[in-house]
């Protein structure tokens, strides 16, 4: 177990909260981020903007544009997480693609991670395949490395995946990009179940989880949710105050 694994207790479904670094500004990501931890966020996933993201949809795609217009990087994204070290209850996880990883150096992200108190990484464009260089860096760093799984994903080749996850194992409840959506797939909770059953560590779901309502149908089916693109909406739309709104809405939904 680790840090990031003990922020999702037994018993609770977490909520893991996304917000994109510097949309629209730094100083707004910092606001944010003390608001949604206060208003109840579990885990938050801090976005590193990068102007291909492969995985996500118009709303996150949007968010790092603005981001990245107004001169966010990983080198800022990582600043406002280490100016906020020790102040926020949540453990912090990145979410960021391969090239400005590569770019920085496996080992040197790492270390960037690991002083702005880092617990985890989500990388959407790293096959398990080509995972363990930068799996081992983030582990000397003390960094959990949390793989995905698609819908798509045969069971045995899911094992294989959770066998080597850290913090926890993150499944997509559809497939396509990230945005909000009005139904899962009829086959979630069987696929929540299996997942669970193979995995030693807590297994949260993401993609398309915009509302409380859809917070409450799956309270006790999987050990997290994810939420993305409805946050990353609400504040664009109506600020930290919207943003923090729904934060405390689906916190309440998940108890």
């Amino acid at each position: 177990m680790s840090r990031l694994s003990d922020a999702f207790p037994r018993g609770r479904t977490a909520l893991v909260c996304y917000v994109m670094a510097g949309d629209p500004s730094l100083a707004s990501t910092e606001e944010l981020l003390l608001a949604i931890d206060g208003a109840g966020a579990d885990v938050i996933e801090l976005g590193l903007p990068f102007s291909d993201p492969i995985a996500d949809g118009p709303t996150l795609q949007a968010s790092a544009t603005r981001s990245l217009k107004h001169g966010g990087s990983v080198a800022s994204a990582l600043s406002v997480a280490r100016k906020l070290r020790g102040k926020l209850r949540a453990p912090v996880v990145t979410m960021g693609y391969m090239n400005p990883i590569e770019s920085m150096g496996l080992r040197g992200f790492a270390a960037a991670l690991r002083d702005a108190g880092i617990a985890g990484c989500i990388v959407p464009d790293l096959p398990l395949e080509e995972a363990a260089p930068l799996r081992e860096e983030l582990d000397a760093a003390g960094v959990d490395l949390v793989p995905l799984v698609a819908p798509t994903t045969p069971m045995e080749r899911a094992a294989a995946i959770a066998k080597l996850a850290r913090g926890f194992v993150y499944t997509v409840s559809v497939t396509g990009v990230t945005g909000a959506r009005t139904e899962f797939p009829p086959d979630l909770a069987a696929r929540l179940r299996e997942l669970r059953a193979i995995s030693s560590l807590p297994v949260a779901v993401g993609f398309g989880i915009a509302r409380p309502v859809q917070a409450a149908a799956l309270r006790g089916l999987v050990d997290g949710i994810v939420v993305g693109s409805a946050l990353v909406a609400a504040h664009h739309e109506g600020g930290v105050a919207k943003a923090t709104e729904l934060v405390r809405g689906l916190k309440a939904a998940l108890q």
